[in-house]
């Protein structure tokens, strides 16, 4: 075809396709100028979801001018997570680009809403369109879709990408109207075909004059582009850049299964957190419930699907949360018979309380996701339920404002941070691999340890989350949102939520608390907290170290009855009463006899009624105790001595008028020796005390869960003073034998 015809059939295919409009030709130059206001956004949305606003208030912050299609409307353009459909989108724009047609001047901009969010203002689309010098512009894609058997048709890209993407496109008005006025399908017919149709038509591209944006200026598409594009930070701020292209593009779409990056972006960008001011938006939209009369109604769904420690201060812990009790409902699934007796204990004080408490018990076998559906049901079909606060029985809230700190943040569903003490473990995960299990987000880690604080949009949380009522009731309306595929319960909610554009936030704004391990939690013993010294110390310390402990290192507190003896706050009132009955539950006491098979040689010379550590096996425990909290004490009372924290001998004696009522005077095969009283003298027994000889010094008013520290072998002399009635038990260790 020679050049004249060419042109001759590019003209009346222009006439063809263009509105009639005596003042537009089809080669109508640009304005001379860019206004902003000479820039409108349209977008299609039949329901405002998390990904809607999030939007929204990107092109907010940007001074966009949004209008948006489809309120009210019900959705039959397909299944939006198929992205085959969409065709409701093209009769939209149909409709309302006839308003326009006539407006030369006017460029329209089109997104989508629920993936997309704007990372630059309108001058900069406005300037980079305008140098495209095309009348418009679509996004660009490496991935063709849907028809793949159309790639030859394409027109051939050197550098950038080849394929169009229906998901942005901008241009002036009057062309836009040219494009959409075409369509005369269904609304399920497929939106990015059609486009796609007009694109690869050489005539009709060169009539309405149209290209792609081939290396991602103005839009990019993250899917098949996921190892292009990384945050960048510049003055502290946050900029999605491709850095393939070396471009910055302005409209970020999270299309396909790349919405969990598009997330890690929208916590970024726009301004949404920045290295000088941290969290921009976390005060956005809140709640003061100091400024309310009536809290809302919050059902709390407690969960205890396996054997776990510290169980009866976990429901303690409910109780002192700083809420009104007269709005709190319980719902407890315990799946262990192990935990009845704590269930029971916690009930009985619980049913004073809180008026509405429902129990699931171990007798009615229902597996942990029916029972967490259970849960949700509890709020779910309340109306007056406002939130559901889920939490598992290994979460330690540390924080009694939790409850309340995460209403106010005013999110559909939001998690407070807790970690396991000193590793990196926490209840969210801040990506997902290809197969949709754990990995690391390149913030993870700072957020974890605090270096960024904010509230965080996350693809993956458990263990302790609040969702809203309403939520429950209309988006995530459907009963078993626990079950899906053979994924864990806490994986399937999680997914369940990230397809209905639910967003699951997590906070670090505040320390709530951490988790327990409950991995290795052995129930064999009678007492099985007091083996937890190496998988939950800081719950161990807490529940069996004296409170005043720390007080030996700030206030000196340590007093010295007898020369060079040394008397000072270690245990608890629980370590004292659980160390006991652990010793009585084994129940094999040595009797007082000289022949001691238990011991190196087989022969004890001052023997006492006892049973050793290491019978229970809570040697190693305690070997680690000493370490960790007698150690420390032995550097400051006998100052320059490095104690090595080792002792073969670690018992607990048990004198009693009956069995062994004192100890004759011996020296300790030690460097040292610990004394430990587990319980009170006047009150479980009379008499009783240590007398150092040497020094005609006698201590005989022990307090439970001090401990007498005094040299061993040379200089200390001692004897144990009878006692006259009652049992005395204490717990010794010659240490650094």
């Amino acid at each position: 075809m020679g050049s004249c015809a060419r042109k001759r059939q590019l003209l009346l295919l222009a006439l063809v396709l263009q509105p009639w409009n005596p003042c537009l030709g089809a080669d109508a130059e640009k304005p001379s100028s860019n206004p902003t206001d000479k820039l409108l956004v349209i977008t299609v949305a039949t329901k405002e979801s998390d990904g809607f606003h999030r939007f929204m208030q990107s092109a907010k912050y940007f001074n966009y001018t949004v209008k948006v299609l489809g309120r009210g409307e019900e959705w039959k353009g397909g299944d939006r997570f198929n992205s085959i459909g969409g065709g409701q989108k093209v009769r939209l724009m149909k409709e309302v680009m006839e308003h326009y047609a006539n407006q030369e001047d006017l460029v329209v901009l089109f997104t989508e809403c629920f993936s997309v969010i704007f990372a630059g203002g309108p001058e900069e689309v406005l300037k980079k369109f305008q140098k495209s010098n095309h009348k418009v512009v679509f996004a660009a894609d490496g991935i063709l879709w849907p028809d793949k058997r159309l790639a030859d048709k394409y027109p051939i890209v050197h550098f950038g990408k080849r394929y169009l993407n229906s998901g942005g496109f901008i241009g002036y008005a009057p062309y836009i109207n040219r494009i959409v006025q075409q369509w005369n399908l269904q609304d399920n017919d497929d939106d990015q075909l059609f486009y796609t149709k007009i694109y690869i038509d050489p005539l009709k591209r060169e009539a309405i004059n149209i290209t792609l944006d081939h290396k991602c200026k103005i839009f990019q598409t993250l899917n098949g582009a996921v190892d292009e594009v990384v945050l960048k930070f510049e003055n502290g701020k946050a900029r999605a850049k491709n850095v393939f292209y070396e471009t910055l593009p302005v409209a970020i779409n999270g299309n396909g299964p790349t919405k969990i990056l598009l997330n890690y972006f929208g916590n970024y960008v726009p301004n949404a957190w920045t290295q000088d001011n941290g969290c921009t938006l976390c005060e956005l939209d809140t709640t003061d419930l100091s400024a309310v009369d009536v809290h809302p109604n919050v059902t709390i769904g407690v969960f205890i699907e396996q054997p776990t420690p510290f169980l009866p201060r976990f429901l303690d812990i409910l109780l002192t949360l700083d809420y009104p009790k007269e709005a709190l409902k319980l719902f407890v699934h315990n799946r262990e018979v192990y935990h009845e007796k704590n269930i029971k204990a916690f009930f009985d004080k619980a049913k004073h309380e809180i008026s509405t408490i429902k129990i699931v018990g171990p007798e009615e076998n229902i597996s942990q996701a029916e029972a967490r559906n259970m849960g949700m049901d509890f709020c779910r079909q309340d109306e007056n339920c406002d939130y559901y606060f889920s939490v598992d029985a290994d979460v330690v809230l540390t924080n009694p404002k939790t409850l309340k700190i995460l209403i106010e943040q005013n999110r559909n569903i939001i998690a407070p941070l807790v970690t396991r003490h000193g590793k990196l473990w926490s209840n969210f995960w801040g990506s997902l691999s290809p197969d949709g299990y754990y990995a690391r987000s390149e913030d993870y880690v700072d957020i974890v340890q605090g270096n960024r604080v904010g509230i965080w949009n996350v693809p993956y949380m458990a263990n302790v989350y609040l969702i809203k009522g309403k939520t429950l009731r209309s988006e995530m309306n459907e009963r078993n949102y626990f079950v899906r595929d053979k994924l864990d319960p806490d994986m399937a909610l999680c997914r369940n939520a990230r397809e209905m554009d639910v967003f699951m936030y997590i906070s670090n704004r505040h320390e709530f608390g951490r988790l327990l391990s409950t991995a290795n939690y052995n129930t064999s013993h009678y007492n099985n907290d007091l083996w937890q010294i190496f998988e939950n110390p800081v719950d161990w310390k807490e529940k069996y170290i004296n409170r005043d402990y720390s007080k030996i290192f700030t206030e000196n507190i340590v007093e010295q009855p007898c020369p060079d003896v040394f008397w000072f706050p270690i245990f608890s009132e629980k370590a004292c009463d659980e160390l006991v009955e652990e010793m009585e539950h084994y129940g094999q006491w040595s009797g007082g006899k000289h022949h001691d098979s238990r011991i190196s040689g087989g022969y004890e010379n001052v023997p006492t009624d006892d049973i050793h550590m290491k019978q229970i096996d809570l040697e190693n425990v305690w070997l680690h105790f000493i370490r960790e909290f007698i150690a420390p004490v032995t550097l400051k009372v006998f100052a320059g001595y490095y104690t090595k924290g080792f002792a073969l001998l670690n018992f607990v004696v048990k004198y009693s008028p009956e069995r062994q009522r004192s100890l004759r005077p011996h020296h300790d095969a030690s460097t040292f020796t610990i004394n430990i009283a587990l319980n009170n003298v006047g009150e479980d027994f009379q008499g009783g005390g240590c007398k150092f000889l040497r020094y005609n010094c006698s201590i005989e008013s022990p307090r439970k869960g001090w401990s007498f520290m005094h040299p061993g072998r040379l200089t200390h002399l001692h004897e144990g003073l009878p006692v006259k009635n009652g049992t005395r038990y204490i717990a010794v260790s010659f240490i650094d034998p």
